[in-house]
């Protein structure tokens, strides 16, 4: 369902050319996979949400399985799914949500007006010209996952 509502991106040229030519919108890059459960999960509260956030957001997704944006997996460490990165006018936007990693929204969010109230706190901040917001949602809503450092 979501995939017919939200634009499904498999290049590298595609997410660059969606993160450039969004402007005066907070761009939702949600990386993941079509075939996980909690992608699917994520995703119908993405695609609910779209036509609501539309005034102030893009939603789209990014099918980590392509080969083609390794290079953005890579350097968003998507080690985790889903991962949804936040940006407005080609700046990545941060959220400080009490978690160790600030860059991306790691897993999905319990209900529709979660992502809703998490996109206006970015687009808020980023109207003021924050780089980084806190997120306003309680910390019992709020995802946790462990990092695991690779290497160490």
């Amino acid at each position: 369902m979501s995939s017919c509502v939200l634009t499904l991106l498999t290049k590298k040229k595609e997410v660059d050319s969606i993160i450039r030519d969004t402007i005066d919108k907070v761009l939702v890059l949600r990386f993941g996979k079509a075939s996980d459960l909690v992608c699917l999960q994520l995703d119908d509260i993405l695609a609910k949400s779209a036509r609501e956030v539309s005034k102030f957001a893009t939603v789209a997704l990014v099918d980590i399985e392509s080969e083609d944006v390794q290079v953005y997996v890579k350097y968003f460490d998507i080690t985790l799914i889903p991962s949804t990165i936040f940006f407005f006018n080609a700046h990545h936007m941060k959220m400080d949500s009490g978690t160790a990693d600030h860059t991306k929204w790691i897993g999905a969010f319990h209900r529709k007006q979660d992502f809703i109230d998490v996109v206006e706190a970015i687009y808020r901040g980023a109207m003021k010209g924050k780089l980084i917001v806190s997120c306003p949602l309680p910390p019992e809503r709020i995802p946790k996952f462990q990092l695991i450092f690779k290497d160490m």
